[in-house]
This record gives C-alpha cells, structure tokens and sequence, in this order.
C-alpha cells in the first residue's frame, strides 16, 4: 500500500508542488481556498455564483498550477452523508470530467459555517458584514482546506 509520500500531496515531495484548492459548494455560492505554492498557508481565494464555478475554475487553472480539489462533504452528527450530497455528487461529477488531471479529495466539512461566523464576530467584524454569505462560504472554505492540510500532516508524522 503506498504511503503519503507516494500520493502526491506530500509537502515533502522534491518535485514542484501544485496548490491545493479547496471548494465549499452550495446551491447558490461556491467558497474558494487555495494554498501557497508550498503548501503551507490556506488563503481565502473567492466566492462565486455556483453557474459560474466552472469557467471561473477554468480561468484559475489557466494561471496556477492545481493538483487537488478538495471538495468539502456535508455530513450529520451521526457521521451519515446529509442530503446536501444530492446537489453536490453531480458537481463532483461534473468537476471530474472537466479537470482529469486534478486529483479530487473529498473532506467532512461538519460545523464549517458556524466555526466560519464565530470567526468572523471574534474578529470584530460587524453585524452587517457577518450577514454577507459569501464571506461565510469563503471563510468556510479556509476552514475546510486548512482541516485538510492538518488531515495531511497528522497522516505524514
């Protein structure tokens, strides 16, 4: 069984790395996220209109180098897939066919928008600006991509 090193996604890895990108895919709005080149910080990149996910994820791989999705997965309590999976497996789908090369990792994504607004009012930021969604989705998707990379390095050690 080949170990992380072997994956592709090893930090550790000589070649040069490929970011990661994260998505947090709704029905109306896509959360973005995506590494530095080295793999070590994850930034909030976008939020978009989820019609519009494809052309802009076309667009950004024109200019960066992505080596994997990670796909947020919504989850219950009971660790069961919640009905979310119904609007996002086609998604997951479709990504797939569009983007062969690109590795898609799928990441329980539990809690995301309410670790995503206690950010946001810890932060001091206003009560008008926490209600923007697309903040929320954004931020979301940092959380996500950032639990993954931990994911990754608890995996490496």
């Amino acid at each position: 069984m080949p170990g992380l090193e072997d994956d592709g996604l090893n930090s550790k890895n000589t070649t040069k790395m490929g970011r990661i990108l994260a998505i947090d895919f709704g029905q109306k709005r896509v959360g973005l996220a995506v590494t530095d080149e080295n793999r070590i910080i994850a930034n909030a990149l976008e939020t978009v209109h989820s019609k519009d996910i494809f052309l802009y994820l076309k667009n950004y791989l024109n200019r960066e180098h992505v080596d994997c999705f990670v796909i947020g997965e919504p989850r219950k309590m009971n660790n069961q897939l919640s009905e979310a999976v119904k609007f996002i497996d086609p998604f997951v789908r479709k990504l797939k066919r569009e983007f062969p090369d690109v590795m898609i990792e799928r990441f329980d994504e539990r809690f995301t928008s309410k670790i995503a607004l206690q950010t946001m009012v810890m932060s001091g930021i206003s009560k008008k600006d926490r209600q923007n969604k697309a903040t929320i989705d954004k931020i979301s998707a940092v959380l996500i991509l950032q639990s993954f990379m931990d994911h990754l390095k608890k995996r490496s050690n």
